[in-house]
């Protein structure tokens, strides 16, 4: 999908709002599914597009309305977080499937109970699995950071 958009972000979007039109969708109509989901995807990102074409076509006609956006980052920080970026996701790659999951649920904002089935376990014991998973992670990222 990022091919067609030419943004991740967009891309992520779009993939998220097709899914969230198919777990609405009626459980008689699911017949050729995929087929299915790649139009809707195409015709969402399509649509984002005509959009986008739209805002930039009418702010071009009226400059005074543009937005005002931050100055942009200098490339050594951009560069920096992009290296943190690519540590924490191999770091986060070296961690049991499990760790991962629910740490990456409990930054995404899931619930224990959430959470617990996602990974088959009580509620209870979310919060140590989470607590165990930091652990983990930040030895994996000692771990780099000794490499370097």
């Amino acid at each position: 999908m990022e091919r067609l958009t030419g943004d991740a972000d967009l891309a992520e979007e779009v993939v998220q709002e097709t899914f969230t039109r198919l777990v609405t969708r009626s459980p008689e109509r699911m017949v050729d599914l995929r087929p299915w989901l790649f139009t809707v995807a195409t015709r969402l990102a399509r649509d984002e597009g005509r959009r986008s074409r739209r805002r930039l076509r009418l702010l071009g006609e009226r400059p005074d309305r543009q937005p005002l956006g931050d100055q942009p980052d200098d490339p050594a920080s951009s560069a920096e977080r992009a290296n943190l970026r690519a540590k924490v996701r191999a770091a986060l790659a070296g961690l049991p499937q499990r760790d991962r999951t629910v740490l990456l649920l409990g930054q995404s904002g899931f619930s224990h109970r959430e959470i617990a089935a996602a990974v088959g376990t009580t509620t209870k014991s979310v919060g140590t699995m989470i607590a165990r998973a930091l652990e983990r992670l930040a030895r994996e990222l000692a771990l780099d950071a000794e490499d370097v």
